[in-house]
């Protein structure tokens, strides 16, 4: 059901786009493409009413399949992702420390003092 609304809704898209570019403007017009003024094209009492007509059922349909749209999206909603998931692992440990424990042969390595150059007094 969504799929088909999806479809409906692009289309009503673009048949707004078409429908409003050949709309009667108040400079040339799409319709003067098609071979005269947008009159001649759509008749001689031009084009204004039936599209005007045509352009608000396609505004309403556009309405009704937007807010379809956004409450079919609210539907698939099921919680937080972080719902049931522990984000932290559970230690079997009793004992737990805030700090990491080294292993015992691990002895962090100290440099030694960097040496005195040789051509400095001292």
């Amino acid at each position: 059901m969504v799929n088909a609304v999806i479809a409906l809704h692009i289309t009503v898209c673009f048949a707004i786009v078409i429908v409003v570019l050949l709309q009667r403007g108040k400079g040339a017009e799409v319709g003067a493409v098609f071979g005269g003024s947008s009159q001649t094209v759509f008749g001689a009492s031009g084009a204004g009413g039936a599209l005007f007509k045509l352009t608000w059922t396609f505004a309403a349909v556009f309405f009704m399949t937007s807010l379809y749209l956004a409450y079919a999206s609210t539907q698939h909603l099921s919680g937080s992702i972080f719902e049931g998931h522990n984000l932290l692992p559970k230690n079997s440990s009793a004992s737990t420390s805030a700090t990491p424990v080294l292993p015992a042969t691990a002895r962090p390595v100290i440099p030694a003092a960097p040496a005195a150059p040789a051509g400095l007094p001292k």
